[in-house]
């Protein structure tokens, strides 16, 4: 049997590769990208086929339909309700399908593939003032075949209805190779037109036949999206049969191209954010404002948002998006809004005109998809009822049923959504793990089917009935009505070949789960993961796969980092979903199956830039950068790892070694020689060697306190640890962290950081280290050897070494900051390491916590210490780019404050540079690492205007735009500094 098996699979593989001109791929690693989307529902492909035409699905389609194989369409994988996932060969339309075919302005019209992802068809309307009516929060990600499949609709819906409303005609293919052209009207006979013979008489026969029935069995509400939309083929309906198939999740036909309608989108909008004491009165006043015409009524309560800024007063509030020919007119229209929203109950409201606050504030809504998933108290929601909609007048009684059903089963969550349209968002801490939590989710989903029905509602409002919902279909339409979708899907799809187990004929909606096959326990792993009790299994759960990260594109004014490595590739395995996906099923052990030795997970990760991005800019917080480091540790435990884990992984210890041969060292790199160590190096060919500081940062403070070699006087040893009288009287004391890139490759931001910290008043102390011992001197005391954060040891999974040099961190450290000195680190990613990682893998040491906790950047410091010092004038604009790390661990929002009061204006990028410390070096690496730094950082330095600052706080960032751009970086103390100078304000001390 296995070998009848293994060679029918063989078969199709060959005749899929010989029939398809796009990809076709049986790898196990692309095979586990696929086996789940957004919902709850696991499940494991044969194949996945990227069809570069209709010519190329026809083929997969005759291949699968004579080896009895099933399809399933894919777009963006962000559909909540599982039917997105499918156990045959998976289309993937997303990489080469996704083209705009035409777009007509003047019939506001266009036509597109269906891997086109919305953003790009909304910009390309944009140009001609014009937009595609739905919008999902997963805008930036989600396909215009997925919307269509799932009958999409987003927070505009008030104002342009759903996905069926702007859909003109509709090119699909069967599972049996029919073509169909559905669009609208009827041809000669009254059938629907655009569908061959067979199809043409089975669907007017079936029409024909239960005329009462589909007049009279669907509620009227604008958020119906639950079964076929069969009603649209009514003759009063106009026999729509593109707006009947819209919604039908690919079990009826493969969409190849769609015609779709634009709308002309106003030319300002002013945003009132109004304020309720709770959510209940929130539900119902969000009905009463549609005669204002609103293009959004969008509700969220506290318990999702918790103190947000920019928001009013209240429990709950609505977001009532205005729309006008002039921001003078959507902002009267808003001001109209809110007073009548103020006489019917509302407490408080703020409008906000200026886009850049809209999008902080949407930003809120958009990111709840994910943010929902975790309770206050951290445990994990889950979708299920993710979407259920009821008429907009009956939402505050049908939410105050809502919450008492979840209190009867002991369940909780966060409503929030589409209050205009009655239609709500919810994530629910499901257990999803155990026999009983399961099976109290079965019992809930009845009581709140029948709950939604009795509401005279529906089941799905927006993300389809996949398989999540399909099975209580019958309470809603009741089995008459359910079994004419049956029919309906045996006249398109006789051999069931289109996603099977979806929407008719159903899977059970507790069978499928993504969680059955994840350890039981928490496996051995070496950080603490502490937002997640210690469990990696439940860190990986994290991802939900809403995919922010795979947004390959910017908008305006986004400082968002994640994720560079798919904005570079394009490939679902290099983002941060991809990633988790094959963790995930590393730790199931069916598809993946060679646990933390996988070549798969592996290759995945090998183009992770560590840049942390996803720890913040995920809507659930997924930290790759960690998850990559635990993988390396146990995928290399006891085997030889690759050489540039030896030389850039034990940096710290190469330069420390180099440091008294660097003037030789400096001369060798520009040799021939070069080229040699860094093949033996595993470094990139492309990659100049950085010089190496002739007088390190260390040396040269030692040599400047009098003290050089630094351990060499009791005196010089009380001044570095704080206890001595060295230095003027009443300065608040600081401890400057010499971190390896500052010691060793930039000692000018050091020196220049001690100048701008003493003229601010502060007193910078370093720990008592020694940068480098004369010859023939004895030993270093252990007290006195070089600390290190432990970064390069962590990027590269040296675990073992890194908590062993943390460790000797936390040792000489704790002393120095028992009395709540701050530490400061003038590296971002050093100062990310000592935040994070330090207490992470040192979870039960109680000083490395309060070591995280004394860290501060460098404006950090000036701001919480030095609050009245005023920095000097520089008056210029700024380019650049926050380090990624920074911007992910850290913040920036003390720097933009130092900017801002030195004259320095703008704003920098978003993005990761590229180099990411030890990623960009590596051999194989360069080509994404140029392409990472072209996504934001080189573009905007290189159209800065002339007299620009370039600022770049990390040493990676300033070494790449060395060696890729034309005008470098600086770190903001060298300008602050260099203005002192200037200025005439540096004493002797700074000199």
């Amino acid at each position: 049997m296995a070998d009848r098996t293994e060679t029918e699979k063989r078969n199709l593989e060959k005749e899929l590769a010989a029939a398809v001109r796009g990809e076709v791929s049986f790898a196990a690693a692309d095979r586990a990208l696929m086996t789940m989307d957004a919902s709850n529902y696991r499940r494991v492909p044969r194949a996945v086929v990227a069809p570069r035409d209709a010519e190329d699905v026809a083929a997969a389609l005759r291949v699968c339909r004579e080896h009895g194989v099933p399809v399933v369409p894919r777009g963006g994988g962000t559909s909540i309700a599982g039917q997105a996932t499918g156990v045959g060969v998976v289309l993937d339309f997303t990489r080469h399908m996704r083209r705009i075919v035409s777009l007509d302005p003047a019939a506001r019209t266009a036509v597109v593939q269906p891997g086109v992802i919305l953003d790009d068809l909304r910009a390309a309307a944009g140009a001609h003032g014009l937009t595609f009516g739905p919008d999902p929060s997963t805008h930036s990600r989600c396909t215009l075949g997925g919307m269509i499949g799932n009958n999409s609709c987003g927070s505009h819906s008030v104002a342009w209805g759903t996905t069926a409303d702007s859909v003109r005609e509709l090119e699909l293919l069967t599972y049996g190779g029919e073509r169909v052209r559905a669009g609208r009207g009827t041809d000669r006979t009254g059938a629907p037109t655009g569908l061959p013979p067979r199809l043409r008489d089975g669907v007017k026969a079936l029409v024909d036949a239960e005329l009462a029935l589909l007049r009279t069995g669907y509620p009227d509400l604008p958020r119906r999206i639950s079964g076929y939309a069969l009603d649209a083929l009514l003759p009063e309906a106009g026999t729509d049969l593109a707006r009947a198939l819209t919604g039908s999740e690919g079990t009826l036909g493969v969409l190849t191209e769609a015609t779709v309608r634009l709308v002309e989108t106003p030319a300002a909008r002013a945003l009132a954010v109004l304020g309720y004491p709770d959510e209940s009165a929130a539900a119902e006043a969000a009905h009463t404002l549609l005669p204002h015409q609103p293009m959004t009524v969008e509700g969220m309560a506290a318990d999702l948002v918790g103190s947000a800024a920019g928001l009013p007063k209240g429990g709950a509030w609505l977001f009532v998006e205005m729309g006008g020919t002039s921001p003078g007119e959507a902002a009267a229209r808003a001001e109209a809004l809110c007073r009548a929203a103020a006489a019917d109950g509302a407490t408080d409201h703020t409008l906000v005109t200026d886009p850049a606050g809209q999008r902080a504030l949407w930003r809120i809504r958009e990111d709840a998809s994910g943010t929902a998933t975790r309770m206050a108290d951290g445990s994990e929601a889950w979708p299920g009822w993710e979407d259920c909609a009821v008429p907009p007048a009956r939402l505050g009684p049908y939410l105050r049923d809502f919450r008492a059903l979840l209190a009867q089963h002991g369940l909780r969550g966060t409503p929030y959504g589409h209050f205009g349209d009655g239609c709500i968002h919810i994530r629910i801490d499901f257990d999803l793990l155990t026999a009983p939590g399961i099976r109290r989710f079965r019992e809930f989903s009845y009581d709140l089917g029948e709950l939604v029905v009795a509401h005279g509602g529906s089941l799905s409002g927006e993300h389809g009935d996949g398989q999540a919902r399909a099975e209580l279909l019958p309470k809603m339409y009741g089995p008459e009505l359910v079994g004419v979708f049956e029919r309906f899907k045996s006249l398109w799809d006789p051999a069931a070949g289109l996603n099977p187990g979806m929407l008719v004929r159903p899977a059970r909606l507790d069978e499928n789960l993504r969680f059955e096959l994840l350890p039981k326990r928490p496996v051995p792993v070496e950080f603490g993961y502490p937002h997640d009790n210690g469990d990696f299994s439940a860190a990986v759960r994290r991802c939900v796969g809403v995919a922010k990260c795979r947004n390959a594109a910017t908008g305006p004014g986004s400082t968002d980092v994640m994720c560079p490595s798919f904005r570079a590739t394009g490939e679902e395995q290099h983002s941060t979903r991809g990633r988790a996906r094959l963790l995930h099923e590393m730790l199931a052990g069916e598809v993946i199956t060679d646990g933390w030795q996988s070549p798969e997970v592996r290759d995945a990760l090998d183009l992770c830039l560590s840049c942390k991005g996803c720890r913040s800019d995920c809507p659930v917080g997924v930290d790759m950068a960690t998850y990559k480091a635990e993988f390396l540790h146990h995928h290399y435990e006891g085997r030889l790892r690759p050489a540039a884990h030896y030389s850039m992984g034990r940096l710290p210890q190469w330069l420390r070694a180099a440091a008294p041969l660097a003037p030789a060292l400096n001369v060798l790199a520009r040799t021939p020689l070069a080229a040699v160590a860094k093949r033996l190096g595993g470094i990139a060919p492309e990659r100049p060697i950085p010089r190496l500081a002739t007088e390190t940062f260390t040396r040269w403070w030692w040599r400047r306190r009098g003290t050089v070699g630094g351990g060499g006087s009791e005196a010089g040893n009380r001044a570095a640890s704080g206890t001595g009288t060295a230095g003027p009287p009443g300065r608040r004391t600081v401890i400057l962290w010499p971190d390896t890139f500052t010691n060793h490759l930039s000692p000018e931001v050091g020196r220049s950081a001690v100048r701008v910290l003493e003229a601010a008043g502060l007193r910078p102390l370093l720990p008592p280290t020694a940068p480098l011992r004369p010859a023939g001197a004895l030993p270093l005391p252990r007290r006195h050897r070089p600390l290190c954060c432990g970064l390069t040891y962590v990027s590269t999974g040296q675990l073992d070494q890194a908590r062993t040099v943390m460790r000797r961190t936390v040792e000489v450290l704790s002393p120095l900051l028992r009395d709540g000195r701050p530490l400061v680190v003038l590296e971002p990613s050093c100062a990310a390491a000592l935040r994070t990682d330090l207490p992470e893998l040192l979870p039960d040491d109680p000083r490395a916590a309060r070591l995280s906790r004394s860290v501060r950047t460098f404006a950090q410091a000036l701001e919480e210490l030095a609050p009245d010092w005023q920095p000097p004038r520089i008056d210029r604009p700024v380019a650049g780019q926050t380090h990624c790390h920074q911007h992910a661990v850290l913040g920036d929002a003390a720097d933009r404050r130092l900017r801002e009061r030195a004259g320095l204006t703008g704003q920098l990028t978003g993005g990761c540079c590229g180099l990411a410390g030890n990623f960009g070096f590596e051999a194989g690496h360069y080509d994404v690492s140029v392409a990472c730094a072209e996504d934001q950082l080189l573009p905007a330095v290189r159209e800065a205007p002339e007299g620009t600052e370039v600022l770049a706080d990390g040493f990676s960032c300033r070494t790449q735009l060395d060696q890729l751009g034309d005008r470098p970086g600086r770190h903001l103390a060298e300008v602050l500094a260099e203005a002192l100078e200037e200025a005439g304000a540096l004493g002797e001390e700074g000199t």
